[in-house]
């Protein structure tokens, strides 16, 4: 069956207190997403994130971010007051996300709301802290001693806690014994959260398509309770980092900075560390975007201590199987999976990629870049097999209407008339021409960013790469998601044969709004 869905981190949605959460408007976009006749609510990673503010350098791949939980239901829970809440500065641009405001200012509310939670509540966590121990009790002694050294990286630690040396590891397992609990409980709190909004929207008809990154951060609790999975040196650091090669776009590459993986031993462990993050994973999402897909077939590594990514090199990765082993989990699971497959392209990644039988991306403003291609370009929508994804855009990429606006006269001509647009269209015009065109494509899921729903410029896009400062910040207006909205998506999900059958009123009501 033919279905679509719409990306919104969850940090973009409206909200009172600074940024998206867990709120009421969360469950509001769920009910907008079911009116406009979507089956998925695509996000990006939801976990704890580090300088930089992306989601994919986290400080755990577990854990979830602790901005996301709701103020207001800590103040049903009367763990906090109104006036509380009020005199909190948490950013005053309902647009934007100011994080140094939420990093100073949300943990300590939520440090008070811990301080006041009840032996009942206290029971619940202690319960879900047993059921969690395979990764929350490092989590939250990670981030409990980082607080010990100003909040600086694993690799500035002393040697004797960064290395995990008993002592070091007993006394500050009771020095920091406050600490670690309160960190306990933001993940109770979390997911105790989470759990709730998933299982509305799964209720609704909708399901949740998650996104991890294929790395884990240097500065992670990963790293530091399981230096055995990378290649780190004696001290723990990395030997070789990840990232990619200078292209036309970066004449130094990108240095990512995170720790590659030792595949010859999670190969010999049958890839139990994947296994579990995969089983995890399904516990948060209904279907799980890999990002970097391609580096599961080849990865480019680069020396732990250079200053940019010229001198790395391709080393095979564990293909297919790697896919094999976690097969059971997917099934037992029966979590869906998603190829991020965009950038550099060899033919033994596409073999990787069909092997798999995993339904990868095609982003349409990808099938401009290269004219002299022609008919031949991959991400043309009528080169679409069905076993894709088709988006106008992603999260790393210009709005659709920003990207149209930046297009040289020739190229902009050449868009609008693939895209059958009128001579005078102007870009928010052929950017709702692009959006048809998508969802008219042969794919069997079409994504689209909210923004491009919307028609927004570059002021709404979410990342840049290779830059910092100015990323992860768009939110959305409160109260631009309305019922008439709602039913414009619907009409175009269902006339490209993408939106479930609405009950009869709903059909007579839809049909009389024409």
């Amino acid at each position: 069956m033919r279905k679509s869905g719409i990306l919104c981190p969850v940090f973009s949605l409206p909200g009172k207190y600074g940024i998206g959460s867990f709120s009421r408007e969360a469950y509001e976009f769920v009910d907008f997403l079911a009116e406009a006749g979507q089956t998925y609510w695509q996000i990006l990673p939801l976990g704890p994130t580090s300088y930089g503010d992306s989601p994919y350098q986290s400080f755990s791949t577990y854990a979830g971010n602790p901005y996301f939980i709701d103020l207001d239901e800590l103040k049903r829970q009367k763990l906090l007051t109104e006036d509380e809440l009020a005199e909190a500065d948490l950013g005053s641009n309902p647009e934007d996300i100011d994080y140094g405001k939420l990093y100073e200012n949300r943990f300590p509310l939520l440090r008070k709301a811990f301080s006041r939670i009840g032996s009942e509540t206290r029971d619940k966590v202690k319960t879900y802290r047993k059921e969690n121990q395979d990764w929350v009790e490092d989590y939250a002694l990670y981030m409990a001693v980082k607080a010990t050294f100003d909040n600086v990286a694993l690799s500035e630690w002393d040697d004797d806690i960064r290395l995990r040396k008993s002592e070091a590891m007993e006394r500050y397992r009771k020095e920091c014994r406050e600490d670690v609990d309160f960190y306990i409980w933001l993940q109770y709190e979390f997911y105790r959260e989470w759990d709730a909004l998933k299982g509305y929207a799964n209720k609704k008809g909708i399901r949740i398509i998650g996104d991890i990154p294929i790395y884990v951060s240097a500065d992670s609790a990963d790293v530091w309770a399981h230096p055995e999975l990378f290649e780190l040196d004696e001290n723990y650091r990395p030997i070789h980092v990840a990232g990619c090669p200078p292209d036309g776009f970066t004449a130094d590459g990108q240095l990512w900075g995170n720790p590659v993986y030792r595949w010859d031993y999670h190969k010999k462990t049958g890839y139990e560390w994947w296994k579990m993050r995969i089983a995890k994973s399904a516990l948060l999402y209904d279907v799980i975007r890999i990002d970097h897909f391609r580096g599961f077939d080849q990865y480019y590594s680069i020396p732990g201590d250079a200053v940019n990514a010229r001198h790395g090199k391709w080393v095979d990765g564990p293909g297919m199987d790697l896919f094999k082993a976690l097969k059971p989990v997917l099934e037992e699971k029966n979590v869906g999976i998603i190829a991020e497959d965009l950038g550099f392209i060899t033919d033994t990644v596409r073999k990787l990629v069909k092997d798999s039988g995993f339904p990868n991306m095609k982003v349409l403003e990808f099938a401009f870049d290269v004219r002299d291609t022609g008919s031949a370009n991959d991400y043309l929508p009528f080169n679409y097999p069905r076993n894709c994804v088709a988006y106008t855009g992603t999260h790393d990429n210009e709005t659709m209407v920003g990207w149209l606006e930046g297009l040289d006269k020739e190229t902009f001509n050449y868009v609008r008339e693939f895209a059958d647009a009128p001579k005078k269209a102007d870009a928010k015009e052929v950017c709702r021409k692009m959006v048809r065109i998508a969802l008219a494509s042969p794919a069997d899921t079409a994504v689209i960013p909210i923004q491009d729903h919307l028609g927004l410029d570059n002021r709404a896009r979410i990342n840049t790469p290779s830059t910092l400062g100015n990323n992860w910040r768009w939110r959305m207006k409160d109260g631009i998601l309305t019922e008439k909205f709602a039913r414009e998506i619907y009409k175009i999900t269902r006339i490209y044969g993408r939106a479930p059958v609405l009950p009869k009123k709903d059909k007579e009501e839809d049909k009389s709004s024409e």
